[in-house]
């Protein structure tokens, strides 16, 4: 009993020895001073000092040695080339697999270059490991936020009651997508951004400026006082990293959003993929390109018949229009290259626009569309009819095929 006694003791001044100056060691400081402790206390100290700083006895014995050969590197805790290598280096693909992993449950917010992932860490460590990865959720978190995410929990936010069939429908987009892209045809994800008021007006966010240089606008921003208002509308290719943006002046209709689609085709399109026969488009389930909107469609079938392209057509649920591509991956960055300057003409806009850049190599093209497009076009059912539309079995109303007439 005295001998247990005496060795408990010894293990309690340890620890409180240790405890008075743990907070100052590194890995190797650590290892030298549990090694350097066992051997003043003898026979059982590697035992003691063990249970004392919680250190494995294999680690006292390598700091044990290392003091007797007088080894240990003299200027750095770890010799050169020392420690684990990271797995992003003995694994070259794994960014790549993690990102393909996700990719169907980005979202974004068009207001910011943060993206967001809807799976938790554990789901992801989960679907990692099935694909042959040993990798723990802490490490997928870090990195996530290497890659520029922010990683979030599952569960609900502000964009409208979820569909039940939500995750399949994003999904049924994200497949049709990676087939469309493997076959070397178009993939585009298109929608219209907020319009913006023409004149010197204030925009949000800020910019730096020499000292006492401010851009003084208008208080009031009144229609009345604005030289005109602009209706982006973007397409996004989702393979190249490569989108166009319609500056139209006029309204935003299904006529409107098709022609920014036909011109996007004829100046930039048409010369990436010349040999293409078909066309898939992401949109939002509202707006003018909306899956209810019969003009969209009629529209879609004349642009499919001039181009010889077969069209399909895959929407976001009702209220996931943050979902789409072209939200996180142009139109965000297209906010922040204009923030806080006053938009005072077109020609600012296309230059703002034109000249947004990104590190993954995203360019803009854009142009001004003068033409005038008519609001509340009234289309009977006889002139659907006429549509050549194919529906999807998976939601019919999301998923649909026009096909051109003319080939």
């Amino acid at each position: 009993m005295a001998e247990v006694k005496g060795i408990t003791e010894m293990v309690s001044r340890t620890r409180e020895k240790y405890h008075r100056i743990s907070g100052s060691f590194n890995e190797l400081s650590r290892r030298l001073w549990a090694a350097n402790e066992s051997i003043s206390i003898g026979y059982g100290g590697i035992e003691i000092v063990s249970r004392a700083t919680g250190l494995s006895r294999p680690t006292i014995h390598k700091g044990i040695k290392e003091i007797e050969e007088s080894r240990y590197p003299k200027d750095r805790t770890r010799r050169s080339g020392g420690g684990r290598k990271d797995l992003t280096v003995k694994n070259p693909d794994l960014v790549t697999k993690l990102r393909d992993l996700v990719e169907p449950s980005i979202a974004g917010n068009p207001q910011s270059s943060i993206i967001w992932v809807s799976k938790s860490l554990r789901h992801l460590e989960t679907g990692m490991n099935a694909s042959g990865y040993a990798i723990s959720y802490a490490k997928i978190g870090s990195i996530l936020h290497g890659e520029g995410f922010n990683l979030k929990g599952n569960r609900k936010t502000r964009e409208g009651k979820s569909h039940p069939d939500r995750n399949e429908q994003f999904q049924h987009i994200s497949d049709t997508a990676t087939a469309f892209m493997e076959s070397n045809d178009p993939v585009i994800s298109v929608d219209a951004k907020k319009k913006e008021l023409i004149g010197n007006f204030r925009n949000n966010g800020k910019e730096w400026k020499p000292p006492g240089e401010v851009d003084e606008v208008n208080v009031y921003d009144f229609l009345s006082n604005a030289e005109g208002r602009a209706i982006p509308y973007g397409v996004y290719d989702m393979k190249t990293n490569e989108g166009w943006v319609n500056i139209g002046i006029d309204h935003d209709t299904a006529e409107f959003a098709v022609e920014s689609i036909r011109r996007w085709w004829n100046l930039l399109g048409r010369k990436k993929y010349p040999n293409a026969r078909r066309l898939m488009i992401a949109a939002d389930g509202g707006g003018s390109n909306g899956s209810r909107v019969r003009l969209w469609k009629i529209e879609l079938q004349k642009f499919a018949d001039e181009s010889h392209l077969d069209i399909t057509v895959c929407h976001y649920p009702p209220g996931m229009s943050k979902w789409n591509k072209i939200e996180h991956r142009m139109f965000s960055y297209i906010t922040i290259n204009w923030r806080g300057k006053p938009l005072r003409s077109y020609e600012t806009i296309i230059e703002l626009i034109g000249n947004t850049r990104t590190k993954n190599g995203l360019k803009i093209s854009t142009d001004i569309d003068t033409g005038l497009y008519e609001t509340g076009k009234e289309i009977s059912d006889e002139e659907l009819e006429k549509v050549n539309l194919v529906r999807d079995e998976f939601h019919g109303n999301w998923n649909y095929i026009i096909g051109s007439r003319t080939r």
